[in-house]
């Protein structure tokens, strides 16, 4: 019997194979019940925790229960040409409709209460209203809760005022129409071709059912069993609903990479590329940042059960597609490529001669992306392109037809303490460069226990340069006397998760290679460990990259890329591109890398693509770092490279 450890773990495998194989289904079956429970652990707010914005989103919310985080509907009325606006028939007439359709509990502010010119359009006869309905928090239900009232308060105009072109929109009508809008015939088409290639992919790589069931199943267990890991490390500290979107399309590519691979490296292989892995995303784990610790925690556990997987279930299910042999010290045998080993051991040795030129370009072209990524520009994307049409894309294109700026779908509220004046301080925030109007609205809903809210309107979206830099001037302009006063509201969330997240990546990247690369070292040599490392972080920075010129430089114009997103595909292109690059150096062969990346892009397109803005982000994000990845991989070392590992002991990778 080999003295190798992975060996020694497959072998125990291959004797208990039915106990191996019971363990692993019921962590597929009773897991996935686990899993799908336990979801409602998961943070869904999206937002940056701990930033001032999200102190004040807090304050705002415990005192008032709505607002802050979550973006308010903006009602929005064109009267006949013959109608003055300004008069406080007309303007109460709209304020009253809008407080009665909007229902118990909501807070709303238009001309009527504050006489402020900025709640009317230019051409003389349009207004809005902006309305925070009585339930909304920043969560999915509560989200879905404001999606509902918007269609309730169209409703409700409508009715009331029968003679008005009555529109309602805001950022969460348009990304709620861009998501039920549904995908047409040709997208409909593009996915269903993507799920046949991924078959067909499969089937021209593994050449039976079980080879192309297995994988499958690889994937299934260990996403399901990393999913439950997060969600008990949920029930002690904030982890972000995010790892949902992560851990699955991660565990799919390192699968199938796995499956791929001669027995013999995929054990030696699995267990050093799963301690680098676990080792960098251990050290995200530990940064006070809700996302990036999300994303360290999701990480941890995929490389975890991933590697578990590979060691024990992957040999059974290899043993099921051959006679099972003796493992021989000098040929791998069939296993966990299953009747992939065969063609792993014609090409695992020496792999394909690099070709200079192509290697050439796709290194510029990844080093190119990773300049644009310095450009990227995290925040909501901006509203024109959220949707294209439907009812809240009509209300926009009322309101920007009418002169009104954009930036009215992101408000900012400035919690305004007892013994303050609320006022006084809308006067000094009306005067910061950038504002459209301030208000502080005298109705009840506005003020509580001696507190008041005081809204403000920017004239550009947050996501923008000059609506970031509204914020900044805001807070600066607040900050003066005993103490600043909190600024919040959905208009602030972007600008906290620069300021709490993407802050911290200058420290948080380099210690994580750092790890990284220790733990790889400690297995392989302190070269094979550089290139893998330094590989992963540009796949990583290059993948950032490519969402910038795709979406914020493209034909999309988003403007900016929702902020986790880079976070997300940062990290899922940084494990694939690190476990390819650990089982290549180790003799791996050359075509598994392009084809576990394939299955990823054509997974993540069969299931995501479609007209929803945030989701096509993400998919784009997915399949785009990928196919960079897929053809990273078609580049080995020179014929000749040792077929197996240069593992320095066996006692090392215990």
């Amino acid at each position: 019997m080999s003295t190798e450890p992975t060996a020694r773990i497959r072998d125990f495998a291959l004797r208990h194979r039915v106990a191996v194989g019971v363990v692993w289904l019921l962590v597929l079956l009773l897991g996935g019940a686990a899993a799908v429970a336990g979801l409602g652990r998961l943070d869904q707010s999206f937002t940056a925790s701990g930033g001032p914005g999200h102190r004040a989103n807090q304050a705002i919310q415990e005192r008032y229960g709505n607002g802050a985080a979550v973006a308010p509907l903006v009602a929005v009325a064109s009267w006949p040409a013959a109608t003055d606006v300004r008069t406080a028939e007309t303007a109460g007439r709209f304020a009253d409709a809008v407080r009665r359709a909007a229902g118990p509990g909501a807070r709303t502010v238009s001309f009527a209460g504050t006489g402020d010119e900025g709640f009317l359009g230019a051409d003389g006869r349009t207004v809005y209203a902006l309305v925070y309905p009585g339930a909304g928090k920043p969560d999915l239900a509560g989200l879905a809760a404001v999606e509902a009232a918007a269609g309730t308060l169209r409703a409700g105009l409508r009715s009331a005022l029968p003679a008005v072109r009555v529109e309602v929109t805001g950022v969460l009508p348009l990304q709620h129409d861009s998501a039920v809008a549904g995908p047409g015939p040709a997208v409909l088409a593009v996915k269903a071709g993507c799920a046949l290639g991924l078959l067909v992919l499969l089937v021209l790589a593994f050449r039976s059912p079980l080879g192309v069931s297995a994988p499958l199943l690889l994937a299934g267990v260990t996403s399901v069993g990393a999913l439950v890991l997060v969600e008990a490390v949920a029930g002690f500290t904030e982890v972000s609903f995010i790892v949902v979107y992560l851990v699955p399309v991660t565990a799919l590519v390192l699968a199938v990479h796995r499956w791929a691979q001669p027995p013999g490296t995929a054990g030696r292989s699995a267990v050093a590329a799963g301690a680098a892995g676990a080792a960098a995303c251990a050290v995200l784990a530990v940064f006070p940042a809700a996302f990036l610790r999300s994303v360290g925690v999701a990480g941890l556990a995929v490389w975890a059960v991933g590697t578990a997987a590979t060691l024990t279930l992957a040999p059974v299910l290899g043993s099921l597609a051959t006679r099972p042999s003796r493992p021989s010290p000098t040929a791998p045998t069939t296993g966990a490529a299953g009747v992939a080993g065969a063609a792993g051991t014609a090409h695992g040795r020496g792999g394909r001669r690099p070709r200079a030129l192509p290697a050439a370009i796709g290194l510029a072209l990844l080093v190119l992306l990773a300049g644009a990524a310095t450009q990227l520009r995290v925040g909501n994307p901006e509203a024109h392109a959220l949707v294209a049409g439907g009812p809240a894309r009509d209300g926009l294109d009322r309101l920007t037809a009418a002169g009104v700026p954009s930036g009215v779908l992101n408000p900012l509220e400035v919690l305004v303490p007892a013994g303050t004046d609320a006022a006084a301080v809308a006067a000094r925030a009306a005067r910061v460069p950038g504002v459209l109007l301030a208000a502080a609205p005298a109705a009840a809903e506005w003020r509580r226990d001696g507190s008041a809210v005081v809204v403000v309107v920017p004239e550009e979206e947050p996501m923008t340069a000059a609506g970031a830099a509204t914020v900044t001037a805001l807070r600066s302009a607040l900050s003066g006397g005993a103490a600043a006063l909190p600024v919040g509201g959905s208009g602030v969330v972007d600008r906290d998760l620069v300021d709490g997240v993407y802050r911290l990546l200058p420290f948080a990247v380099p210690a994580a290679a750092l790890a990284a690369f220790l733990a790889l070292a400690a297995l392989t040599t302190a070269g094979a460990a550089v290139r893998a490392v330094s590989g992963a972080l540009l796949a990583a920075v290059a993948a950032a990259g490519a969402l910038t010129v795709l979406w914020q430089w493209g034909p999309p114009d988003t403007g900016a890329v929702t902020g986790w997103v880079p976070l997300v595909v940062g990290a899922f292109a940084f494990c694939v591109s690190l476990d390819r690059s650990v089982a290549s150096a180790a003799g791996g062969p050359w075509w598994a890398g392009p084809v576990a990346a394939g299955a990823g892009a054509l997974a993540v397109l069969a299931v995501g693509i479609g007209p929803q803005v945030e989701l096509a982000l993400l998919v784009s994000g997915f399949a785009m770092a990928a196919l960079f990845d897929a053809l990273a991989g078609g580049h080995r070392t020179p014929a000749g490279s040792p077929a197996r590992p240069t593992y320095r002991s066996s006692f090392q990778l215990v």
